[in-house]
């Protein structure tokens, strides 16, 4: 299994019907598989890759 390496967790809320019905939902954070260099797999969210891509081609 890959290590995850962000802390991020899901931001919860309620879905709202027109008759103003509440029920819980929940949005995930978009993790990403990336293998390293050295092989190695981690887990990371999509926005922090992006930085990070953005970083090290600058």
């Amino acid at each position: 299994m890959a290590k995850k390496l962000t802390n991020k967790k899901p931001l919860v809320g309620n879905r709202r019907s027109h008759a103003c019905n509440a029920t819980k939902h929940a949005q995930k954070p978009n993790l990403q598989k990336v293998t390293l260099d050295n092989g190695q797999t981690i887990r990371m969210s999509a926005r922090e890759l992006r930085t990070i891509e953005k970083i090290t081609n600058a």
